[in-house]
């Protein structure tokens, strides 16, 4: 097989798995349920993927870069908004892997990494956004960053249980104007001044 081939086959491989891990979970998605949703045996499976654990982590860590990468560019907030977009696989394997990190220390272990990208992508872009005036200095950088982690959390748990999305962009504008720097009076009076 060719590179894009092999690419190509490792997408199709993760496709599937995540439907298998969000239906089953990680325990109830057997190496049997895992070949019944890629149609593909073990073999083909395990040749990309070194077993279960592994295939799971590359899921997880596919997710991590994509959200590490969103926040970098466009911060925290923009992640939940484009979770309205995800399907219930997305969902099922973050629930799954929040559940992994209570109960799964080597996998605790091996995820740690993955949690400080996104946490200092988003340390770092609350930093630059607070030089350029625009979040709030009142309140610790790490506080804003926990304050944005959970509020992530409880939206995936959210919509995984099938929380209505319809009161959700209002939701995620409050969330965004907690971590905005205030403006006083005086400043306001200035702006539309300038107007």
């Amino acid at each position: 097989m060719s590179e894009e081939q092999l690419a190509a086959r490792r997408a199709e491989i993760l496709e599937a798995a995540r439907r298998a891990f969000a239906r089953h979970g990680y325990e109830g998605a057997t190496v049997k349920v895992l070949e019944a949703e890629t149609g593909l045996s073990r073999g083909a499976i395990f040749h990309h993927f070194k077993d279960k654990d592994a295939l799971f982590l590359a899921l997880a860590e596919d997710d991590a870069a994509q959200m590490a990468e969103t926040v970098a560019a466009h911060g925290l907030v923009q992640v939940m908004r484009d979770l309205q977009d995800k399907d219930a696989g997305w969902l099922g394997v973050q629930l799954e892997v929040r559940r992994r990190l209570r109960t799964d220390p080597g996998f605790a272990r091996k995820w740690a990494e993955h949690q400080s990208a996104i946490a200092d992508a988003t340390t770092a872009r609350l930093q630059r956004q607070r030089k350029a005036g625009v979040v709030r200095d009142d309140v610790p950088l790490p506080i804003l960053v926990d304050f944005l982690r959970l509020a992530l959390d409880g939206l995936v748990s959210g919509l995984a249980s099938g929380m209505p999305t319809h009161h959700l962009p209002g939701v995620l504008d409050l969330v965004e104007d907690a971590v905005r720097r205030r403006t006083s009076v005086s400043e306001d009076r200035s702006k539309e001044q300038t107007r």
